[in-house]
C-alpha cells in the first residue's frame, strides 16, 4: 500500500515531516531501508538469509522473506514514529 514512516511517504502525504534518511540518502524509501542503507547494513542478515542480494521482490514473495523481515523490523526502530 505504500504506507510506511518513510522519507518517501512523507514527502506525499505530510510534506512538513523530513524525508530524508539518516544515513544521508535524499529520500528514504523502504527499498532504501531494505536494500541499500548503510545505517541498517548490520540488521540485514536476517533478510540476507532468503534473498542473498537482498531484492525486495524476493523478500515480500515468500512466507520466509516474510520472516525474515519480521526478524529485521525486530531488530531495529525502522518504519517506527
Amino acid at each position: 500500500t505504500g504506507h510506511a514512516f518513510t522519507g518517501e511517504y512523507y514527502s506525499t502525504f505530510s510534506p512538513p515531516e523530513i524525508i530524508s534518511c539518516p544515513c544521508g540518502e535524499q529520500i528514504q524509501t523502504c527499498k532504501h531501508i531494505l536494500a541499500t542503507c548503510p545505517a541498517f547494513k548490520s540488521k540485514h542478515d536476517a533478510l540476507c538469509s532468503v534473498s542473498e542480494d537482498l531484492v525486495v521482490s524476493d523478500i515480500l514473495g515468500t512466507e520466509q522473506g516474510i520472516q525474515a523481515l519480521s526478524e529485521f523490523l525486530k531488530e531495529m526502530d525502522a518504519f517506527k514514529k
